[in-house]
């Protein structure tokens, strides 16, 4: 009986304590009890508790319409013209427009529709192919454009809305959830930096470019692929990270070209043996399998068989992952890099260098004579260098219709000679074509995918 009263006593002073009730014996104490269980299961606690938050779309999806805009790009050859649609985002109120590599790479001309149905002619400022993203330009003031968020915050189920064109449908908006982060789908060429937002929103040819928004109109990815048997669009797509996207963007605005920036390893995933060898806690992290000689992650002290769970303070537990976090660096940016070797876990500090193992800015020539011409070149980087015994220019990109576009030269051609005279770099380059203005000239190289040499001839304008 004692312990009873005990027990009693105990429950009522929990209730008028935690409750805010005032202590009426047992029978308050059950009442309350009853309340609480009832209210559990009301219709009005599940609904308050159970529908996720925003359900509505309509304040973001209405603010970002109108900065996602329609592109459409030709291409004449042959006396043919040939188009491709896709779609673009305005991020700055004076005409910058972020798209798709793809969408614009063979361009001569882009024609840009805004959501109000304007018009506009575009300018291809600059691309970069191991990201899929191309820079446009329009002439135009106080236009609409949207922020970038940060992708890093998303969260596998979160809401997410793509706004483009699919099949010229002009300013569709689908909805889905983020099924999933840094996905690697195969799709870039060599270098590629491949690490999606994978979602389930629709998205379907000429969806391409468009923005992936979180329901506070931020853009928090730019739509580039479908996983597709048939061409269309079967339950997953594919946005590059804005994360990624914005510092590519500000490189193509600032320097025409993307400063990326390498640790000098060669790595791969780490799977189950390998995480118990190395007395990881998980099976995480990126394997070291080779390291360059006097690159940035050798003089940090990192070796073969390294093991690297974080760069700063970032977990990376893939490849993919890994690459998103080193593509928002520059050459000569400082990380921290957290990694275990022989079962105990070291920090070191790697300064990242460029292509050519500097730790300067990587510049694209765009002289005269190469405008005239039709191209842009940069220097060879270090791998390159092996190839050519370091002499050579990579080409970055060819105008159409230009001299050197109608020859049907490439981009990612490395040039050796002109004329027969070797080339050693971009400025040697430079001055060889302006001594040949109004003569014909022989350019001779190759490209690293494709066995054999590819000589092409075009005059150069005089």
């Amino acid at each position: 009986m004692v312990s009873v009263l005990t027990a009693a006593g105990t429950v009522a002073m929990y209730h008028y304590y935690f409750y805010g009730q005032q202590w009426d014996g047992m029978q308050t104490a059950r009442t309350k009890l009853v309340r609480d269980y009832e209210l559990a299961l009301s219709e009005k606690l599940n609904k308050s508790i159970s529908v996720s938050a925003p359900t509505d779309f309509s304040d973001a999806a209405e603010r970002a319409r109108e900065a996602v805009v329609a592109v459409r790009s030709s291409e004449r050859f042959a006396g043919q013209t040939g188009f491709a649609t896709g779609s673009g985002v305005i991020f700055t109120s004076d005409g910058y427009i972020a798209t798709n590599f793809h969408v614009v790479k063979d361009a001569s001309d882009v024609r840009i529709t805004l959501n109000n149905q304007k018009t506009y002619n575009a300018r291809v400022v600059a691309g970069d192919e191991s990201t899929d993203l191309a820079l446009l330009k329009i002439e135009a003031e106080n236009l609409p454009h949207l922020q970038f968020g940060n992708s890093d915050s998303l969260r596998v189920g979160e809401w997410v809305m793509a706004i483009g064109n699919p099949f010229t449908l002009q300013s569709t908006v689908t909805a889905g959830i983020v099924s999933a982060k840094a996905r690697n789908i195969n799709i870039l060429e060599r270098q590629g930096i491949e690490s999606f937002i994978q979602t389930d929103a629709v998205v379907n040819p000429g969806s391409s470019g468009g923005a992936l928004i979180n329901t506070k109109g931020l853009v928090v990815g730019i739509n580039t692929a479908i996983m597709s048997q048939t061409g269309n669009y079967e339950g997953y797509s594919f946005a590059i990270p804005s994360n990624i996207a914005r510092k590519v963007l500000l490189d193509l605005i600032e320097y025409g070209v993307v400063q990326r920036g390498w640790l000098g390893i060669e790595i791969g995933n780490v799977d189950q043996k390998l995480a118990e060898a190395a007395g990881l806690p998980e099976v995480a992290g990126i394997f070291v399998a080779s390291v360059t000689a006097k690159g940035g992650a050798h003089d940090a002290g990192i070796r073969n068989g390294d093991i690297i769970i974080s760069i700063q303070n970032v977990k990376v537990n893939t490849v993919p992952e890994f690459m998103e976090q080193i593509a928002r660096y520059r050459p000569g940016d400082e990380i921290q890099l957290i990694y275990y070797r022989n079962k105990k876990l070291n920090t070191a500090k790697a300064v990242l260098r460029n292509q050519l193992n500097t730790t300067g800015f990587v510049a694209a020539y765009k002289d005269k004579i190469l405008q005239d011409i039709g191209i842009e070149v940069r220097a060879l980087d270090e791998y390159e260098q092996k190839i050519v015994s370091g002499k050579g220019v990579y080409v970055i990109s060819v105008r159409k219709n230009s001299p050197a576009g109608q020859s049907r030269m490439e981009p990612g051609y490395i040039i050796k000679s002109a004329n027969n005279t070797i080339v050693d770099d971009p400025r040697s380059l430079v001055n060889l074509l302006a001594a040949l203005r109004g003569k014909s000239v022989i350019i001779d190289g190759f490209y690293m995918n494709y066995p054999g040499e590819y000589p092409y001839t075009f005059v150069v304008p005089d």
